[in-house]
């Protein structure tokens, strides 16, 4: 058994092969990583625009200027300005050669042909430079970054329709549990209606992951031999949901090992999810997850969706920590790691109740995991913990 440190740094430092590069078209971006650098080929912007409404002046020791034009937003401005003369200019607008500032309209008296301003404006005044946000070669988007609506807004002002991203993932997820009736049928005694299938799917969609199997086992060890064979021909990756402990019908464990997947680690010293499973074959790997639907997800967050991340070829895929005050006092007494579903507003981390690994109403509401490290703990309100938002 290892510590979640232990556990993290080894994820953080496990070689993975990165997925196989295409060409998308910009619009189709969001959600994936870029597998090149964008280079940009255009500065920005690419003439000296105006960054507010106003006045071009070609400063001159007066307060008074003759107006001789109009810039607007989209026209090249070819009047060439003499000392005392101005144009007015609108936001985003072409700012002719010969204007050294711009004077917003606020600070500016118009009478006819004549303007009058209430101080001589600094040189470059609500004038963008070229090249002021970025210049023609410099390098801008890395590889490795996760594409969001921002940056897909930003590469199409650079005039670029096609960008080269990493391949989706494929993932299949493999169900264990006689004891689970699909959403539909009579539930009777003895039977849990099967939800970690949908918790999984909607967190994978969440990554940008859309090609997902998934495969029912029943709880044998021969199925569940075949069906992780069969997940393994189709997936990247492939994520267990229960059978992963030691009771008479958890087999997970015993078919990885006859199938020959390497063990990595297993089992974490920790609260929920302590049966986590980690392991590689042939390039692939796998998690086996515990079946108690909070522990499911527990593991998904903390360690699931950070290797994904990692083998989309994303650079930034770690959790976000903060400190925040708590609001509420805690106290344990074990000596394994805790994750505990709580709600992070007005600065301050709230824990919820329902802890439970069994129960999932209180991750509905969370939005954020407090850890605590293993050994005891007595905190009063107001008392600094680690945060992990999910969200």
């Amino acid at each position: 058994m290892i510590s979640v440190e232990e556990a993290l740094n080894i994820l953080d430092n496990q070689v993975v092969n990165l997925p196989a590069v295409e060409i998308i078209n910009v619009s189709k971006g969001l959600g994936r990583v870029l597998s090149e650098t964008i280079i940009s080929p255009i500065s920005l912007p690419s003439f000296r625009q105006s960054s507010m409404d106003g006045y071009a002046l070609n400063v001159f020791d007066s307060f008074e200027y003759k107006l001789v034009g109009e810039s607007k937003a989209g026209d090249q401005c070819l009047i060439k300005l003499n000392p005392g003369e101005a144009v007015r200019i609108l936001t985003g607008a072409h700012v002719p050669d010969s204007a050294q500032a711009i004077v917003i309209q606020e600070h500016v008296q118009v009478n006819g042909k004549i303007i009058t301003i209430e101080s001589i404006p600094k040189e470059g005044s609500f004038i963008r430079k070229v090249g002021e946000e970025v210049k023609k070669g410099d390098s801008t988007l890395n590889k490795g970054f996760l594409l969001n609506e921002a940056s897909l807004g930003f590469i199409t002002s650079l005039g670029l329709q096609k960008i080269k991203v990493y391949s989706l993932l494929k993932v299949s997820i493999l169900i264990t549990g006689n004891e689970l009736v699909p959403i539909g049928e009579k539930i009777g005694t003895g039977k849990i209606y099967e939800s970690n299938s949908v918790v999984i799917q909607s967190a994978l969609y969440k990554k940008g992951i859309k090609d997902i199997r998934v495969f029912v086992v029943k709880d044998t060890l021969k199925d569940t031999i075949q069906s992780i064979i069969n997940a393994f021909e189709t997936s990247n990756l492939v994520l267990i949901s229960g059978g992963i402990s030691v009771g008479d019908y958890d087999f997970v464990k015993v078919a990885l090992d006859k199938i020959g997947v390497k063990k990595i680690f297993y089992k974490v010293k920790q609260r929920p999810g302590k049966p986590l499973f980690f392991g590689e074959i042939d390039n692939k790997f796998i998690f086996a997850l515990p079946g108690n639907p909070a522990s499911t997800l527990n593991c998904f967050y903390v360690y699931v969706s950070q290797f994904l991340s990692k083998l989309m070829g994303d650079t930034n895929y770690s959790l976000l920590r903060l400190r925040a005050p708590l609001k509420n006092s805690f106290s344990k007494v074990e000596g394994r790691a805790v994750f505990l579903k709580a709600i992070y507003k007005n600065y301050q981390v709230f824990i919820l109740e329902h802890q439970q690994s069994s129960k999932m109403i209180s991750f509905a509401h969370a939005n954020c995991l407090v850890y605590f490290n293993e050994g005891s703990i007595n905190l009063e309100d107001g008392a600094l913990v680690d945060v992990l938002l999910l969200r």
